[in-house]
């Protein structure tokens, strides 16, 4: 019999007349309050779930009947506060979940459920102890006991000889574990995370078969005992947010530890060196922290695929026979204190992720990057260094990814196309006048960002294969060798290149589908007028200086009406926003768009918007005058729920991010089908005629 979702059923029936009845399901009856007391009797009953019953405060005391009940599911029945005293006939249930309930405690004849293998009692806020008599549940192979009200384990939990996981996640109570736990021969996994614990027992070492040890965030846990190295069978450990001091030297016997995770361990100050011998280990993870250096055994780890030491700011040298990690796929070390690479830098064979930007002192750069010749902030004095990367590094020949933003680049080696792999490289930020002819030779790189480099002049050739140039606020920028070869570029950001005059090619980009050119006063003139109406038919976002939108978009709030057998295809909405330069703010340097403009899907009787939509003005103004933004939405929020009547509004938000914004105009139109579907000649046709796009085109060539 299932009954989920029927949120006005108050009380069960009698249940006499269904003898037979095997499983009964009552999730989400909301209002539920009683069940019938002939449910104790149905003999046949293996399954009952009464989950999400809000209002339920009891279940018949007399469960006498419920022999052969195997699933008794009460989750997030908040009003039950306890369980029939006399569990014994329910011999036959295996699992029993009560998670985030009332209860205050498990009545002492739970040792009789002798088959139950999972007993789940998460967020249970009353619930402080458990029964001595629980380590008599021979069977259990699952205790998950999180966010609940728990102060101790008992110490007969040592008895539970079958145990396989137990969590007990975010008990904000739990300061201890009983030396008991080292019996539990069986156990698997071991969820501490988030409890008060402030040390592991001795015994911990003897559970020779737990593969998962989690402890992140035990913030009261200073030390690991020296027994661990007794857990032979460890694959991963987690010890993130943690105030651990140091590591055990005994943790090199963990042979078979593959994740070790220490995220934000802020007291950590060094390695031991038998962590070379964790010879299965792949992931090894210390953002965030005091770590002055790497231990040079740390290149023995043949097997480390992802190393990762980000923000690690006293990090000051990598190990010199790094190089010798012929399996390391994903560095991440950005802001470090690391001022030269190695020379055997070049040998890491298989790298595909190398993140090594620095944090910029100034506040109006964010981006970081790296190459040749670099400067990286000094961590100790402010002061800036050199930093080197090897004559090996072009060596890398596997890199897919290379992130090196704000390290003051000034040039970039002519051998930089051997990376021959390279599919996203980020270079904002930095010192560079120009680029290497050979950046065209890497033939399968998809995006190059090159934003903040307001040093850089000219763009060379560049990659056929490129999906995204971004060149934001390279206000240095004059000439572009030319785009025409990139027919797969999609994104092209030219925001804030106000000594541009044209973009060569721009006409020939038949992938393009997003366009910024806000604060780009001198080439608009000129671009224009290459904005044919193939073009404009397939862009979803366009920028551009100037005040005027087209007439027939409706320069108010669109009040939607259908048309018969024609569906809504797109909406377009063009907006015109200023952005006052005397009053500035940190966002237009932490932001990459103002984000303060919302189109909003709108019901007359609503009080709230049915949808709201921020739109992403990509690319901030550095200037007062007036910038228009294009957007067209397809298959969008906005168009999918509309219904006769509703409405679509453009605002600004409540609290804007921005100071100084003032959204000057804006208009709307939806596009039907057949409305811009015409691929003919439109020169004859009068404006009621033309196509969307051809419409489009004929506004942008008027400007």
């Amino acid at each position: 019999m299932n009954l989920r979702g029927c949120c006005n059923l108050t009380a069960t029936p009698d249940f006499c007349g269904h003898p037979k009845l095997e499983k009964l399901i009552l999730e989400r009856c909301l209002k539920l309050k009683e069940i019938h007391k002939s449910v104790g009797d149905l003999s046949m009953l293996r399954l009952l779930n009464l989950k999400d019953c809000w209002s339920l405060e009891n279940l018949p005391n007399d469960i006498s009947g419920l022999r052969k009940l195997e699933t008794l599911i009460l989750s997030e029945c908040l009003e039950l506060k306890q369980l029939p005293e006399d569990l014994r006939p329910m011999r036959s249930l295996t699992e029993l979940l009560v998670d985030q309930t009332a209860i205050v405690k498990l009545p002492d004849s739970v040792f009789h459920l002798e088959k139950l293998e999972r007993l789940s009692l998460r967020k249970c806020l009353s619930l402080k102890q458990l029964p001595l008599s629980t380590g008599k549940l021979v069977s259990l192979r699952e205790l998950h006991l999180d966010g609940s009200a728990l102060e101790e384990l008992p110490d007969s939990i040592g008895s539970l000889e079958n145990l396989e996981i137990l969590s007990l996640t975010s008990c904000k109570s739990v300061t201890a574990i009983p030396d008991s736990i080292g019996n539990l021969t069986s156990l698997l996994e071991l969820f501490l995370n988030g409890s008060a614990i402030k040390e592991l027992p001795d015994s911990v070492g003897f559970l020779s078969n737990l593969k998962l040890l989690y402890l992140s965030g035990c913030q009261s846990l200073c030390e690991l005992p020296a027994s661990i190295g007794g857990l032979m069978s460890m694959i991963e450990l987690h010890l993130d947010f943690t105030p651990i001091r140091e590591l055990p030297i005994q943790i090199g016997k963990l042979n078979m530890l593959g994740k070790l995770l220490m995220i934000n361990c802020t007291a950590l100050a060094c390695l031991p060196v038998s962590i070379g011998y964790m010879s299965n280990l792949t992931t090894l993870v210390l953002e965030n922290g005091i770590i002055m250096e790497l231990p040079e055994s740390i290149c023995l780890l043949q097997k480390l695929e992802v190393l990762r030491v980000a923000k690690c700011r006293q990090l000051s040298r990598l190990p010199e026979s790094i190089g010798k990690l012929k399996n390391l796929r994903w560095l991440q070390m950005e802001e470090t204190g690391v001022a030269v690479l190695p020379e055997e830098f070049g040998r890491l064979s298989s790298l595909m992720v190398l993140k090594m930007g620095k944090k910029n002192p100034h506040p109006e750069l964010s981006e970081s990057t790296e190459c040749t010749e670099l400067t990286a902030l000094n961590p100790k004095d402010g002061s800036h260094k050199l930093l080197v990367l090897p004559t090996s590094f072009s060596n890398l020949s596997l890199l897919r990814e290379l992130y090196a933003s704000s390290c003051k680049i000034s040039w970039i080696p002519d051998d930089f196309e051997k990376l021959a792999s390279l599919e996203i490289l980020n270079l904002g930020h930095n010192n560079l006048c120009s680029l290497p002819s050979s950046l065209s030779g890497l033939s399968v790189l998809k995006k190059l960002y090159l934003s903040h480099c307001t040093e850089l002049k000219s763009l060379p050739l560049l990659p056929s294969s490129l999906v995204l140039l971004d060149v934001t606020n390279c206000t240095s920028l004059e000439s572009i060798f030319g785009l025409s070869n990139l027919e797969k570029l999609e994104e092209l950001h030219f925001t804030n290149c106000k000594k541009v005059v044209d973009v060569p090619g721009l006409e020939c980009l038949k992938s393009l589908r997003n366009l910024y050119m806000s604060g780009c006063s001198k080439c608009h003139p000129v671009i224009k007028r290459r904005f044919s109406k193939v073009a404009l038919k397939h862009m979803q976002s366009l920028s551009f200086p100037g005040s005027e939108i087209p007439d027939w978009l409706v320069k108010e709030t669109l009040r939607f009406s259908s048309r018969k057998n024609h569906k809504v295809k797109a909406v377009i909405i063009a907006v015109v926003i200023s952005l006052d330069q005397q009053l500035q703010d940190d966002n237009r340097n932490k932001f990459p768009a103002i984000v303060d403009i919302q189109a909003n899907l709108l019901t007359d009787d609503a009080h709230a918007p049915k949808q709201r939509h921020t739109m992403k003005l990509l690319g901030v103004p550095m200037t007062d005058e007036d910038q228009v933004y294009f957007f067209r939405y397809q298959n969008h929020q906005l168009i999918l729920g509309l219904h006769d009547g509703d409405k679509i509004q453009v605002t600004v938000r409540n609290t804007p991010w921005f100071r100084g914004l003032e959204l000057k105009k804006y208009g709307i139109h939806l596009v039907f089908e057949d409305d811009d579907d015409y691929d003919g000649d439109e020169e004859s046709l009068t404006e009621i005629q033309q196509s969307v796009s051809e419409k489009l085109a004929r506004f942008f060539s008027s400007l």
